[in-house]
């Protein structure tokens, strides 16, 4: 058997525009197969396009974890909370902060680590197969700094980097003082007292690389159908019609939607919009690499001439309109630790919707129908395993065999 059925597919429909949903195509197309990419909006207009931009396998880490757990109620409902859940009677969200507690174990955060590990530990090599053929690339992180007010405050990410090695990862870091961190990024205000240099990462545009990922997937050959809405799948024995067109598998990579068209065919675990906030400034001097405020939960990125400042956690309905409370939030926390940040005089102001899992895992692979699979659920990390997961989806597509390190992240789960 090489794939759905005893046929090698020949043509597959891709549904969803983003980092993973490209990728997929990108890889498929590695094996020969004829692609078409369908979007409800058009390439990159979810949660790929305003994000941080970090490839960051090291510290890709499960989103339910002990810490959540100290946030309490009254944090979680306040809306200057880096994690935030407006109050709400909605059944479906609250079950899903119900199973994402019982998720929130130091167990099941190690079970999770290990399930992410094969995926981490293959990202940047799977970047670099796309790239070979990509005219847009990813730059490595140097620097990459992680900032605090106060050595204190820094624990909280050494200890999760000890959690993380004890999993069997790598991660390498190097420990920095306020001084020291202003010299690499004068971007750094004098409140940093403390910080951590993040080794062997990379970042990027995120809308411009989905873009030029776009760009070549048409440039071979797939077709890129935006502002179509799938509403059903329809599959047979010997094919799946979408929007009237026959194909020989599909793959669902929908990010924050993903429930909607998986539901009938055996994907019960909820996958939740968790919201997050970005706008681009002007700096005085622009950092070199990525910035990270972890206490604040801020992420700094330098796009072309400007920064790009993104942050919090929202759960909330993924159509939902932006919060501007939530810009501002993000904007009086970048302010208190940049210096020279033009932070009156925004641009870009987004919200986009991550696709999060109760127990911090993706969900990639077959599903009941032989003929319909999954790629989605990454969370905060569609960037960063779009292309490991993109390569992995193809084989499985191609061959009808799982690849190991899909096993543990199974959708059917």
């Amino acid at each position: 058997m090489t794939g759905p059925g005893n046929e090698r597919p020949q043509q597959v429909a891709v549904i969803g525009a983003g980092m993973v949903g490209l990728c997929t195509a990108w890889f498929l197309q590695e094996r020969g197969v004829e692609v078409t990419v369908v979007d409800r909006a058009g390439v990159a207009a979810g949660s790929s396009w305003g994000n941080a931009g970090w490839l960051t396998p090291s510290i890709a880490t499960p989103l339910p974890e002990p810490a959540v757990l100290k946030y309490g109620a009254r944090a979680l409902l306040s809306h200057t909370s880096p994690v935030y859940v407006p109050p709400t009677t909605n059944l479906r969200l609250i079950r899903f902060l119900t199973q994402f507690a019982r998720n929130s174990t130091a167990s099941r955060w190690r079970r999770a680590m290990g399930a992410l590990i094969p995926l981490n530990r293959d990202a940047l090599a799977a970047f670099d197969e796309m790239e070979l053929d990509l005219g847009e690339k990813s730059a490595p992180a140097t620097p990459f700094i992680a900032a605090y007010r106060t050595a204190t405050d820094r624990q909280t990410l050494l200890e999760e980097f000890e959690h993380i090695r004890a999993a069997g990862q790598s991660v390498n870091f190097e420990l920095l003082d306020g001084a020291a961190a202003r010299a690499e990024e004068p971007a750094l205000s004098s409140q940093v007292t403390a910080a951590i240099r993040i080794l062997d990462e990379r970042f990027l545009n995120p809308a411009a690389y989905v873009h030029a990922l776009a760009d070549k997937v048409r440039e071979r050959g797939a077709r890129i159908l935006s502002g179509t809405a799938v509403t059903d799948l329809r599959p047979t024995n010997s094919e799946v019609v979408i929007a009237g067109q026959a194909f020989d598998a599909v793959v669902v990579a929908t990010g924050a939607r993903f429930n909607d068209l998986l539901r009938p065919f055996g994907v019960k675990r909820l996958v939740q919009a968790g919201r997050g906030y970005s706008f681009t400034v002007k700096v005085d001097d622009l950092p070199r690499g990525p910035v990270y405020f972890p206490t604040q939960r801020v992420a700094c990125t330098p796009v072309g001439d400007r920064l790009r400042v993104a942050g919090m956690m929202e759960l909330r309905d993924v159509d939902a309109p932006l919060d501007p409370r939530r810009i501002q939030v993000l904007r009086k926390a970048a302010g208190e630790l940049l210096n020279g940040a033009h932070l009156d005089d925004r641009e870009d102001e987004w919200v986009g919707a991550r696709p999060c899992t109760a127990d911090g895992l993706p969900l990639i692979g077959r599903t009941v129908h032989p003929r319909v699979f999954a790629a989605g659920g990454h969370g905060m990390w569609g960037i960063t395993l779009g292309p490991v997961t993109g390569k992995l989806v193809s084989q499985l597509v191609t061959t009808g065999t799982t690849p190991e390190p899909l096993r543990a992240v199974d959708p059917l789960r």
